[in-house]
């Protein structure tokens, strides 16, 4: 079961870790120091919620029905290739985060209460199609694997756990992380991490496919 746990922390971490708009707008809350708490436990709330609806909604659901849970197994396997060559290309070739792109993703956000800054952070959440790719898609698809429901809660657990580190860990530590974040060679080792990551969850993916 530990390796379970473990396998659903790499994945969910290997995809939080993609520089996207949530990232800067909690790495900003956090250098700024404004309503961080609400923001990453609402960030973090809006994640975890969407990684049980991948795990226990979607991949659940899609477990009862063969032919289905085999073609979204091959979905996941797909999309576990597709990001391992996105992020050896971005090891190659890494983007970093700047200033300017850091204090933009506040938008109108910027200066104002905290219910503002949690619609902001729930609008980063559910109105983003990636999260949902990221958990129905491929942590749904890879959850499909695993044939009971005790298995699944480990994996989901695994990757709730990874989620909540990353979240409060930028939103608290943004003061030392962002200096890290704006040097190239952080995001391509980074990079080169998630794309080791990627490939053996594909191949243990894979495996599994092949013999059913």
């Amino acid at each position: 079961m530990a390796s379970i746990l473990f396998e659903g922390f790499l994945v969910s971490l290997g995809l939080l870790l993609a520089i996207g708009p949530q990232n800067f707008y909690v790495l900003r809350q956090g250098l700024k120091h404004r309503h961080v708490f609400a923001v990453t436990t609402t960030t973090f709330i809006s994640d975890a919620l969407m990684i049980a609806l991948g795990v226990l909604g979607v991949g659940r659901f899609f477990a009862d029905y063969p032919t289905i849970a085999y073609w979204l197994g091959w979905g996941g396997t797909a999309f576990l290739l597709w990001f391992a060559l996105k992020s050896l290309k971005a090891a190659i070739k890494p983007d970093v985060i700047t200033d300017d792109r850091i204090e933009g993703s506040a938008g109108d956000a910027a200066g104002k209460g905290v219910g503002v800054a949690i619609l902001h952070a729930l609008a980063f959440a559910w109105l983003n199609p990636w999260a949902y790719v990221d958990t129905m898609v491929l942590i749904g698809g890879v959850s499909v694997r695993y044939e009971t429901d005790t298995a699944r809660f480990m994996f989901m657990a695994g990757a709730t756990m990874a989620s909540a580190l990353w979240f409060y860990s930028i939103g608290y530590g943004a003061k030392r992380a962002a200096p890290l974040f704006k040097k190239p060679a952080t995001w391509r080792v980074l990079d080169s991490v998630i794309t080791i990551v990627m490939l053996g969850v594909a191949f243990l993916l894979i495996r599994h496919q092949l013999s059913l």
